[in-house]
């Protein structure tokens, strides 16, 4: 573990360690093990920052989870610009099982918004929303989320899957940006 990193033009610090976001992992696992008990849900993860998110999660929660992956848009640099670009579309559903989204991070609200919404005009009723972190002091619309690791300031953050402009993915502790 660094207590700095560099990554392009950026410096990043230490801010939260590896051990305590398995924590907040495990503790979610349990929570999404106990609601859906007796339930078969589709995990959708949205590429590409939840990746290690998810497989951290669902392994623990079990071997029998099936998962697939959507891709949305929506940041350059360190900003988001609000506008919600489709990538990869959800490909594997049925619109009688529980989804169960899976994010890395959750500031704006605007990506969840617009894929809750699309899932539920596609005919799905039960949306669940799972975040790794969540930003409440930059959510800019009314979401639900269901589960919840960890909530963090509004800080530019790397590492367990995100990223600053694709660098900083696998890094397994999260790091801040300097001079934000």
């Amino acid at each position: 573990m660094q207590e700095t990193i560099q990554l392009k033009d950026k410096t990043f610090s230490l801010y939260i360690p590896e051990h305590e976001i398995v924590a907040a992992i495990t503790r979610m696992a349990g929570e999404i093990k106990r609601d859906m008990e007796g339930k078969n849900p589709l995990f959708v993860g949205l590429l590409t920052g939840a990746y290690m998110f998810v497989a951290e999660l669902l392994c623990k929660i079990s071997p029998e989870c099936e998962i697939t992956f959507v891709a949305y848009r929506s940041y350059t640099g360190t900003k988001s610009d609000g506008i919600v670009q489709e990538i990869l579309p959800l490909q594997v559903f049925r619109k009688d099982r529980t989804v169960i989204l899976l994010e890395d991070i959750v500031d704006s609200g605007l990506t969840m918004q617009y894929v809750t919404n699309k899932l539920h005009e596609s005919g799905i009723a039960d949306v669940r929303l799972a975040t790794m972190l969540f930003k409440p002091n930059a959510l800019k619309c009314d979401i639900k989320l269901d589960y919840v690791g960890m909530e963090i300031d509004d800080e530019f953050v790397v590492g367990f899957g995100l990223d600053y402009d694709g660098l900083g993915r696998t890094l397994r502790d999260l790091y801040k940006i300097n001079d934000y």
